[in-house]
């Protein structure tokens, strides 16, 4: 009878703990402002909705890696991604993210029009959710940069005009593409040169030149927090931290846009997770990322939605009251030169370019 009590109670604390699970999922996102806009517009109307407590975690740098070392250990412990594009193409590459069905998978635009019309070129992969189109481009103190603020990509590697330390992302995307650029190559030759091994060199050769005025940076709030506190005269993130530390903060920055570069940011739902789970993450998708949801987005950090139903409905930032399309990247003023980032070149040279930058880094 002891054995029998003990039996019933270790079920119940099973069945206990599987219900407990069953209403808690982890979505992985980038942290800092990114991270809040998609907790205010996403996840907690998600959880008034449907019960279920959100954990965030903020690894989205370094999710096709540990998605990987899960996938290998047989533990799978995230239920949605955040990834940028290129990396979404990686994941589906080698079967770590699941495939989505558009059109009955994710909601329809309120006039009926199916997702993968309203979403259009943007579903750059059958795993990828397209959420926003962003930039990285480059913000500037505009106390330290005399006065002449900069105008030109190419004043990030103009020492003597602009004396300081610069702040670059930890990686050779956009860092190559900005060093060729201001080593002479035509915006439209970049991918081919940046494919040859001399092409490589180059861009590290010209990366050298500021190599030791730079402080690199992991996370997308390590700009705008050294801006802040003036340690770098400029620096890359992305747009909209940008955004937060200018209009939010009223930090004295301002931004470059020359040469920023488009890219799209989405979900990813992890292969491999159990059959309750991927509904519940199939779920979580379908409302996050409707066309109401995605305008939401937009009220509170300055990137645009990727439905074409969504650009309507932006409005004004929540809380500040200003009109938020003027500073979306995809704004006229804004977008005069924009550089394209290849998603494809980065699927397929990534790691081996990487393998050389972080070789180059530790020289």
């Amino acid at each position: 009878m002891k054995l029998t009590r003990t039996l019933l109670a270790t079920t119940a604390l099973t069945v206990a703990a599987g219900a407990v699970a069953a209403q808690e999922m982890t979505i992985v996102s980038w942290g800092g402002a990114y991270s809040k806009s998609q907790k205010l517009a996403y996840h907690d109307p998600y959880s008034e909705k449907t019960g279920v407590t959100i954990i965030n975690d903020d690894s989205s740098a370094e999710a096709v890696a540990k998605l990987r070392a899960m996938d290998e250990a047989g533990n799978i412990t995230w239920d949605v991604v955040d990834v940028v594009a290129a990396d979404a193409i990686r994941l589906c590459d080698e079967g770590l993210a699941m495939e989505i069905d558009a059109d009955t998978q994710l909601a329809a635009a309120p006039d009926g029009t199916p997702a993968s019309e309203d979403f259009g070129d943007l579903l750059v992969s059958d795993c990828f959710i397209p959420q926003i189109v962003y930039s990285t481009t480059f913000g500037y103190r505009t106390d330290m940069v005399g006065d002449t603020p900069p105008t030109d990509i190419c004043a990030v590697f103009d020492l003597e005009s602009y004396p300081g330390k610069r702040s670059l992302e930890k990686r050779p995307i956009n860092n190559m593409e900005w060093a060729l650029l201001c080593d002479g190559v035509a915006k439209e030759d970049v991918y081919d040169v940046l494919a040859t091994e001399e092409g490589q060199d180059q861009a590290l050769a010209k990366l050298d030149t500021i190599k030791d005025q730079v402080v690199w940076w992991n996370a997308g709030a390590d700009t705008p927090q050294l801006l802040a506190d003036g340690e770098v005269v400029m620096g890359s993130t992305y747009n909209g931290r940008l955004f937060s530390v200018i209009e939010e903060q009223k930090q004295p920055v301002a931004m470059l846009w020359d040469a920023q570069v488009f890219d799209l940011d989405g979900w990813i739902i992890p292969a491999g997770l159990s059959e309750e789970r991927k509904q519940r993450a199939l779920d979580y998708i379908m409302f996050a990322t409707d066309t109401q949801r995605l305008a939401d987005q937009a009220k509170y950090i300055s990137y645009g939605p990727a439905r074409k139903s969504s650009a309507p409905l932006v409005g004004k930032h929540a809380d500040l009251g200003i009109d938020m399309a003027p500073h979306m990247p995809t704004d006229p003023e804004n977008a005069k030169n924009t550089f394209l980032y290849n998603y494809e070149f980065w699927a397929d040279y990534r790691d081996d370019i990487d393998a050389k930058f972080q070789a180059w880094l530790a020289q």
